[in-house]
């Protein structure tokens, strides 16, 4: 699953999508209602809100930094309750044990609840190559499935899609009269779906927590195909990064806190799934065999990290992405990869290689939103400026993919230069002067100039005031030495 990504790829793939009114009105109206959602959640239900995210953020650390002891407790524990717990240190090795418990089992349809680790490995498209058909039961993954498309967002597939134009989807592609009440569509996709779980055997799921001290591993979802998915089947398979570990219940309770407020603004979802095991002797539902596997895929190299290993925090709430001003104009397929959004930004190169998606790190306006709002306190934005200085050659070399990754001399030229004069009070104060003085011209003639031709496709001219400083030296109390 890995691509090689060029600068011209992602430069006509961002111009489309800036130039396609009816996804930005799309996505504009999502990310509004999903921000202001969390908002007033946060107002109203969580005064402690800053003491619980510390509490998430240590959870996570405390885990991070004994990963591998963890992770043999989960084994053990898992075991002792039924699951057969299986090693994938590959996306490849991940698909193929999925496949050989298919073939061995006679299976040939395969239903999957939402798993971005399954996004993650590519296992839909291993599996068509293998000729088993891989069925979305995921509301938004379907709707996606049916367009052969990938999702736009980690917790929201479809979001770039309006109720209008997934109506015309239904109706072409399921047959369905055409509809665009939020009802009629959940009835048909609702009785689409009965149909597919009518003898289903093996159902594939992901994974939001794995309980160390228990060896049980927790679903949240809201539509409840993950619960039937999961437990309706012969064959349950969960794919689980390693870095979902959690010591305990209480840790994973801290955390179920954290992310159904910030994924959707509500405090909890509608389906909590703890899955302990197989049937027992005895039980009248519940799969006869529960597999998991534990996927590391170039994890253990971000964890070794003495910077990167923050990143395997994250709780797949997907706030950064509603919150990044870059995501909301462009959407998740612009990033040419499984994860989008900020987390999208650092995690990509690390899990696919930087030679693969060094151009991913220009997508962020270094804001610092997405740091402000992380429920696990995750420094997107120091992690995001570090990468760049990876692509350019200025970094630690320690990103998977480095000594391969082209950069550009002149990008390169450029930051030294601008290093130089913002790290220089007199440079600097000479350089904005010029700018306040020169900056109409650009206005003027900007659309002429070859770099800044580019740079105005999509923006304006700013206005700059080149005597910002000499205006703060003359405000009462300000002593300039």
């Amino acid at each position: 699953m890995t691509h090689t990504h060029t600068d011209h790829d992602y430069e006509q793939v961002i111009g489309e999508k800036l130039n396609d009114a009816q996804l930005r009105t799309n996505l504009r109206s999502a990310m509004d209602t999903l921000i202001h959602k969390r908002k007033d959640l946060l107002k109203e239900r969580y005064p402690e809100w800053e003491q619980l995210r510390t509490m998430g953020q240590n959870a996570k650390l405390k885990v991070l930094s004994k990963l591998d002891s963890f992770v043999q407790q989960f084994e053990e524990n898992a075991t002792k309750n039924g699951f057969v717990v299986h090693y994938a240190s590959t996306a490849r090795d991940a698909n193929e044990i999925i496949y050989n418990l298919a073939k061995e089992r006679g299976v040939e349809r395969i239903l999957k609840g939402k798993s971005m680790a399954s996004e993650e490995i590519g296992l839909n498209q291993y599996m068509k190559e293998k000729g088993i058909v891989a069925k979305e039961t995921d509301l938004g993954e379907l709707i996606i499935q049916l367009i052969d498309e990938h999702p736009v967002h980690i917790v929201v597939p479809a979001i770039h899609k309006n109720r209008h134009q997934v109506g015309k989807i239904f109706q072409e592609k399921l047959g369905a009269p055409l509809e665009s009440e939020p009802e009629k569509l959940n009835g048909i996709a609702r009785k689409h779906m009965r149909g597919e779980f009518e003898g289903f055997k093996m159902g594939i799921s992901g994974v939001n927590f794995a309980i160390a001290n228990e060896g049980a591993i927790w679903l949240v979802e809201n539509e409840g195909n993950g619960r039937m998915t999961t437990t309706a089947c012969d064959i349950h398979v969960a794919i689980c990064g390693i870095e979902k570990m959690v010591e305990s219940f209480e840790d994973a309770s801290i955390l179920n806190n954290l992310l159904c407020p910030s994924a959707v603004g509500v405090q909890i979802t509608c389906y909590q799934n703890i899955i302990t095991g197989p049937r027992q002797e005895g039980e009248l539902d519940g799969p006869k065999e529960a597999h998991i596997i534990l996927l590391d895929h170039n994890r253990s190299n971000i964890l070794a990290d003495e910077k990167y290993y923050r990143a395997l925090s994250c709780i797949r709430c997907g706030t950064c992405l509603n919150h990044c001003p870059v995501y909301d104009k462009i959407g998740g397929h612009a990033y040419l990869a499984t994860y989008p959004g900020p987390i999208g930004v650092v995690i990509t190169p690390q899990l696919f290689g930087l030679d693969n998606y060094a151009h991913i790190a220009n997508l962020c306006s270094l804001c610092g939103r997405c740091g402000e709002v992380c429920p696990v306190k995750i420094p997107l934005p120091e992690l995001i400026r570090d990468l760049r200085a990876e692509k350019t050659h200025e970094g630690r070399g320690v990103v998977r993919g480095y000594k391969d990754t082209k950069h550009s001399k002149l990008e390169e030229l450029g930051m030294k230069a601008f290093a130089k004069i913002a790290s220089n009070g007199t440079l600097w104060r000479a350089v904005m002067a010029l700018s306040g003085t020169f900056a109409p011209l650009g206005k003027l003639f900007g659309h002429y100039t070859p770099v800044l031709q580019k740079w105005l496709r999509y923006r304006e001219m700013p206005k700059v005031q080149g005597n910002l400083h000499a205006k703060i030296k003359n405000l009462p109390g300000v002593i300039y030495e």
